[in-house]
């Protein structure tokens, strides 16, 4: 398993200091020795990459990770990716869509965030727009499942429900975390599956260090045994951590809790 630092941001300088996220968030993984199921973490063990972008041409960031994206789904069992914004996940998600028409496999998706994502995209899709270019692009919107979302523009909503994307909403949670994870987990029976976790799916008491605060989210307790038990599928191929910004972080909460899921994860 490789884990990949893409310290990408194409959020019109909203997200700003997201770059600093994968450093940081490797850094903090050194404190953590194991994981919850007893697994000893050695991060100088690890498989590290970086693809070295330039922030400032966001179409030839976009190409590279696509590219390497792409090849790590051809050649790798799971990748987890360590953002950046969440921009970073259209590209990514591409080179395993693609990567799933190549081998005859139907591709699955399921996004914890507080927003969805789904703005009409500009030429080069920015955090905002990132998930309704990859449904323009054809990824089927049936086997997408959207989790956490507790703000949306008119716009996002209308297109969601022409589209029939299915959701999770945080009052599902409160009902049964064990049910709603089944519901989750069954959802990409027979697929392969790719997880993007925006780290504002958490509430901000949890997790302070993120762009667009959304009060209401998950606990930090109950977002982890959500990872865990994703953790658990065998045909999980890819899992991206965006959104974490150091610069807006509070005593390294949101640092420390992204390398808590990263040690979960591994």
């Amino acid at each position: 398993m490789y884990i990949v630092k893409v310290p990408g941001i194409s959020g019109l300088g909203k997200t700003k200091g997201c770059e600093k996220a994968p450093n940081a968030v490797l850094e903090s993984l050194k404190e953590i020795h194991s994981n919850e199921v007893g697994k000893p973490i050695d991060s100088k063990l690890l498989d590290l990459e970086e693809i070295h972008l330039d922030n400032s041409n966001v179409e030839l960031s976009n190409n590279l990770i696509y590219k390497n994206a792409f090849k790590m789904f051809e050649s790798q069992p799971k990748t987890i990716y360590i953002g950046g914004d969440h921009s970073v996940s259209y590209s990514i998600t591409r080179g395993f869509f693609d990567s799933c028409q190549n081998s005859g496999k139907e591709p699955c998706l399921i996004v914890f965030d507080a927003h969805a994502d789904c703005m009409k995209p500009m030429k080069e899709p920015t955090h905002e727009e990132w998930l309704r270019k990859l449904i323009e692009d054809g990824f089927p919107a049936k086997n997408i499942l959207l989790v956490g979302v507790r703000n949306m523009w008119q716009q996002e909503i209308i297109f969601l429900k022409e589209k029939g994307i299915r959701m999770i909403s945080m009052n599902q949670f409160l009902d049964n975390l064990q049910d709603t994870c089944d519901i989750i987990m069954e959802f990409s029976e027979a697929k392969d599956l790719y997880v993007s976790i925006d780290i504002d799916v958490i509430d901000p008491a949890f997790a302070p260090g993120t762009g667009y605060q959304e009060p209401g989210g998950l606990s930090s307790r109950d977002f982890l045994y959500i990872i865990q038990r994703i953790n658990k599928i065998k045909n999980l191929r890819g899992i991206d951590i965006v959104e974490i910004n150091p610069e807006k972080d509070k005593d390294n909460q949101t640092i420390k809790l992204g390398a808590k899921i990263l040690g979960e994860l591994i």
